[in-house]
């Protein structure tokens, strides 16, 4: 099971550039990761930069020939291609109503990262977006967390 979430850097128009994250997406995974390793607007920018991705901060990778997970050095694992590129919301309120079924959701802003919970309500047959509460979410310390 994941917990989908979004990572966005807020851009100096207040417009937000973001991408989908499948994996770990609470603040205790997600969001100290984060903190640990991207903790530039160089560092964000260039994650982002690469797409939508199953993982910021992966640490294994499938080996094809014998069906098992090897360790690697940490990176990000992009899904490549166009349909997987940045969206740009024109603010952030755009930006929490992007819907690819996120529970929290992330932006670098000047020099940190602000965690949001989010939870997007429907229409009784799902066609039509009725709400979106957004809540602020602490984000731990690295050191906090095991």
């Amino acid at each position: 099971m994941s917990t989908r979430s979004r990572i966005g850097i807020l851009l100096p128009d207040d417009s937000i550039l973001s991408v989908y994250h499948h994996w770990d997406g609470y603040p205790e995974w997600l969001g100290v990761t984060l903190k640990e390793h991207f903790n530039t607007y160089e560092k964000a920018s260039e994650l982002i930069d690469g797409g939508n991705m199953g993982c910021c901060y992966s640490d294994s990778d499938f080996d094809p020939e014998t069906g098992d997970s090897i360790t690697v050095e940490p990176h990000a694992t992009y899904y490549g291609g166009d349909e997987e590129a940045p969206i740009l919301s024109k603010n952030f309120d755009e930006f929490t109503k992007i819907d690819c079924w996120q529970e929290y959701s992330y932006v670098f802003v000047k020099d940190r990262w602000v965690g949001y919970s989010i939870r997007h309500k429907w229409n009784e047959d799902f066609s039509k977006m009725t709400d979106c509460i957004v809540n602020e979410v602490e984000i731990p310390n690295p050191e906090t967390v095991e």
